[in-house]
């Protein structure tokens, strides 16, 4: 059907509750189900170089089954039971795919970002008690085997590790390269205890059918690190039903068998997993993904117009940033099958907007989804009314409260009200969010809804707003600061391609707000132009930020947030040396470290000066310091 608006929503969700829909209760039940009524139909393709007439794989639907039951079967011969870990840090490919699913159905899958250092690797594979990852054999221009390696030597639940060669992807000559220059792994480089297997050779010993019952039910499928911008990763839980719910959105409001859907976004984060894999899954539809690193791979940029032609592709997923790199190319290629471009991950800038509407003649949909609830909460609806900035109308099944917290406890929000974003819907798995039990601790309101710490307000039509991140707000001597309001300033400079503004330490009023931008290629301008700038157009005085510094490139999640920790960073290592060096203590701060109680911790080395003199300059900031380890 169409989705144009509440209309349609209320419709649905007064045919019948969710639980009566008759849905596959498992993810194999789905694939199984899609895969008998379109066997012969492209399920994914997949390109490890971008241009558009590169060397392509595509699997079908009942390849792809035949696929992930054989994946199932080797996680199982590998004692992977329904309540076990298997673990996945691998960049884009059919393989990942082929493990996302296959882990799901044999066990807990757990897909990990695979650029993470080595040490937030292990945590990862200690907190989930991972038996089986599957990662990269050494291949170069990457260290992911290698990272992953040093992290297993730290996971002692780890029993085997799984090889996915990535050079079966290669044609002639670099296929015969590879061998020759592949990087080595030392010996004792690798854990002890873990048993290394070739992926293809282990698969290829497997049944293409299914070798053990299927789930009786519902369960838990998924560990999903949240990998966000406010800190160190936790753990989300993600059931069968938030997958099938997901899936289901998708297939009933926006695709079907007919659609190509282009996904350069990892698939070790809900936005492609959930939204688009599950939403494939229920449907038919073709995903296709460019490259290993998918938007950030090499081209993918220069070449995406054309590769939306070479796969007649009907929907793009994207993130802001991503919309942002790709003002900067021209629109070289037959793009007229587009019917919409998706955007998600943070909120798009009105001028961003209009720059790609007016550019590509595609309308954007921007929505609103998170990690903890396995991800969907709203979108713009494609065939109505989208209300640019807003990101759209909750979805059928997804109750959305706007809640204010207070001494006495919490109140609901009125319309256009400012509050905490709090979602129930079938993907929210109340009381149980993250594996770690003391997370879920004050989690929820009224024990049902989601506190998700977005801030923002559902207007008199019912569309929903993003005003902030609850985290992310700017406390100046006890005035908050929507960041927001600054990088939106920013942005509107022709020269600035990302803005990132944050909170840095204040002596006196706890924070002054600073911004961190990278320019759009070619350009010029100056740290002080751009604060001038800032001065002039954003209209808050006390939002006005007290400092600018102009990066190559800001730090980035791998769906194109701007990775804030890192510019916090940055922030209090320039700020703590400034002050320490005003006050002629030669003590520096060598690092900043992300405690998972203190939250950012400076590392701070004596340089001969007393911890007491340390103490006399740096304890009059609210951000936590210590002495740096001896080296």
């Amino acid at each position: 059907m169409v989705f144009s608006g509440k209309a349609d929503r209320d419709a649905l969700q007064a045919e019948m509750p969710f639980e009566e829909r008759g849905l596959p209760a498992t993810l194999y039940g789905l694939l199984s189900r899609t895969a008998d009524k379109f066997p012969n139909r492209n399920a994914v393709s997949y390109q490890i170089f971008s241009g558009p007439q590169d060397k392509a794989e595509t699997l079908t639907w009942s390849t792809l089954k035949d696929q992930v039951s054989q994946a199932a079967n080797l996680f199982r011969a590998l004692g992977v039971g329904e309540q076990d870990v298997v673990a996945y840090v691998l960049p884009n490919c059919n393989e990942t795919l082929v493990t996302m699913l296959g882990g799901a159905v044999a066990g807990i899958v757990n897909p990990i970002n695979p650029l993470l250092d080595a040490e937030q690797i292990a945590s990862i594979l200690r907190e989930t008690g991972a038996k089986v990852v599957v990662t990269l054999r050494p291949f170069p221009k990457t260290d992911v085997a290698q990272k992953v390696a040093e992290a297993v030597r730290h996971a002692p639940d780890v029993s085997t590790v799984l090889e996915v060669d990535l050079n079966r992807y290669l044609t002639p000559p670099k296929s015969w390269i590879v061998p020759l220059i592949r990087p080595k792994l030392a010996a004792d480089a690798r854990a002890p205890q873990a048993k290394y297997l070739s992926f293809a050779k282990e698969m290829a010993k497997q049944p293409k059918t299914l070798a053990f019952a299927d789930s009786a039910g519902d369960r838990v499928a998924c560990y999903f690190h949240t990998g966000g911008t406010t800190g160190m990763p936790k753990v989300a839980q993600h059931k069968y039903s938030g997958l099938i719910y997901n899936g289901w959105l998708g297939h009933t409001l926006l695709f079907s068998e007919e659609d190509n859907i282009m996904c350069p976004l990892p698939l070790f984060h809900v936005f492609a997993v959930h939204v688009i894999v599950m939403a494939a899954i229920a449907s038919g539809a073709h995903v296709v993904f460019p490259t290993p690193q998918g938007y950030r791979g090499e081209g993918v940029f220069d070449n995406f117009w054309k590769l939306i032609e070479r796969w007649k592709i009907t929907f793009i997923i994207t993130v802001p940033t991503a919309v942002s790199a790709l003002m900067q190319r021209e629109v070289d290629a037959d793009i007229s099958t587009v019917k919409t471009a998706f955007s998600g991950s943070a909120p798009m800038p009105m001028e961003l907007f209009k720059r790609f509407e007016a550019a590509s003649g595609v309308a954007i949909v921007e929505g609103y989804g998170l990690t903890e609830a396995t991800c969907l909460v709203s979108c713009n609806p494609p065939g109505g009314e989208k209300k640019v900035g807003s990101v759209g109308i909750p979805f059928p099944y997804t109750d959305v409260r706007i809640v204010q917290q207070n001494g006495a406890g919490a109140r609901e929000c009125g319309v256009d009200e400012v509050g905490e974003i709090c979602v129930s819907n079938p993907g929210v798995y109340a009381g149980h969010t993250y594996t770690e039990a003391d997370k879920n601790v004050g989690l929820y309101y009224q024990d049902k809804f989601l506190r998700t710490g977005d801030l923002g307000r559902i207007d008199a039509d019912g569309y929903l707003w993003i005003t902030g991140r609850a985290k992310d707000l700017i406390i100046r001597g006890g005035h908050n600061i929507d960041p927001a309001e600054i990088e939106e300033a920013l942005l509107g400079h022709e020269a600035v391609a990302f803005a990132g503004a944050i909170g840095q330490p204040d002596a006196h009023s706890g924070e002054l707000p600073c911004a961190y931008v990278e320019l759009v290629d070619g350009a010029s301008v100056s740290e002080k132009e751009l604060l001038d700038y800032c001065a002039t157009h954003v209209h808050e005085r006390a939002a006005i930020p007290k400092h600018l510094t102009v990066l190559d490139e800001l730090p980035k999640t791998a769906v194109g947030k701007v990775f804030k920790p890192d510019l916090r960073k940055m922030a209090i290592t320039r700020v703590y040396n400034e002050a320490l060096e005003k006050a002629g203590v030669a003590a520096r701060v060598t690092s900043v470290v992300d405690d998972k109680k203190r939250g950012l911790v400076a590392q701070v080395a004596a340089n001969g000066s007393s911890e007491a003199e340390v103490a006399g300059v740096l304890n009059s900031f609210t951000r936590p310091w210590e002495p740096a380890a001896a080296s």
